[in-house]
């Protein structure tokens, strides 16, 4: 059995930042999709008093709001890929 270790140390800060950014980007548009398909964006806008926000408006925010939140998943995974050796040196 052939079994690699990876040193995730090496791994280059613009590839960690799109190994987050891109998925939760991928994941962020399809939950945009599935979510404002079962919700209108006018009847939630009128259901928290903000009348003046257009179906735009909404889609964009929920999509932003979606992306920031998968991200964030990301970034935890991310953290936690990390060997507990490199993290326990750096103290």
């Amino acid at each position: 059995m052939n079994t690699t270790t990876v040193d995730y140390s090496k791994v280059g800060r613009c590839q960690s930042v799109s190994a987050v950014l891109w998925p939760s980007f991928l994941t962020a548009g399809l939950a945009t999709v599935l979510f404002f398909t079962f919700f209108d964006p006018h009847d939630l806008a009128a259901a928290t008093g903000m009348e003046d926000v257009t179906r735009m408006d909404a889609y964009s925010i929920g999509f932003f709001l979606f992306w920031v939140t998968t991200a964030l998943s990301s970034l935890g995974t991310r953290y936690f890929l990390k060997p507990c050796e490199s993290v326990n040196r750096k103290r």
